[in-house]
């Protein structure tokens, strides 16, 4: 099964086919959408699409890994991480398809 990745021009085209806004305001909705979830998710808030899932943003915090290389032990440090967790519903839909 070939692998392909949906961009902002697919979603834009999608929104432009099934709405019936012009290009440039499928555009612009995609546009806003997309900041918005950003914008709440840089503040450390999670954002929630019911039946598809949760963003979330996750503290990480400073421990020790080694460099494959050499071997040597290095400091990972803290830092933010962005996580998904899909919906049950989500879940079903794939595993279902999946046959």
């Amino acid at each position: 099964m070939a692998e392909t990745t949906i961009t902002r021009a697919d979603l834009t085209d999608a929104v432009y086919q099934e709405v019936g806004l012009s290009r440039n305001e499928s555009a612009d909705l995609v546009e806003m959408v997309l900041n918005e979830v950003s914008s709440v998710l840089e503040t450390g808030e999670s954002v929630k699409i019911a039946g598809f899932g949760t963003f979330m943003v996750r503290q990480k915090g400073l421990r020790r890994g080694r460099n494959p290389k050499t071997g040597e032990e290095v400091p990972i440090l803290p830092r933010r991480v962005l996580s998904f967790r899909a919906s049950h519903i989500l879940k079903a839909y794939m595993n279902q398809n999946n046959l």
